[in-house]
């Protein structure tokens, strides 16, 4: 299972509707997380790190992360995380 990373464009984010989304905010921490559905989420501030099995992924502010249905990962949120997300 993959995590997905992209640097969307304004056009894309409009034809997804990201402004729409709810908003999701956490301080620094670590925690473990399970995904029982696909989440799509638009990092407003923040730097964060998730781990897998198979997988080091860092994000920031301003990327599009996709995370699979069934991922089971380690948050590593290193600066304050304010997000738009999606479940599918």
């Amino acid at each position: 299972m993959k995590i997905t990373v992209e640097k969307p464009s304004e056009d894309r984010l409009k034809e997804l509707g990201v402004k729409s989304w709810p908003v999701w905010e956490k301080e620094a921490s670590e925690f473990p997380w399970y995904y029982d559905e696909e989440e799509v989420c638009y990092l407003l501030e923040g730097e964060v790190i998730v781990e897998t099995d198979g997988q080091k992924v860092e994000f920031s502010a301003g990327e599009l992360v996709t995370f699979p249905k069934g991922l089971d990962c380690f948050w590593k949120i290193k600066k304050d995380v304010k997000k738009h997300y999606k479940f599918a």
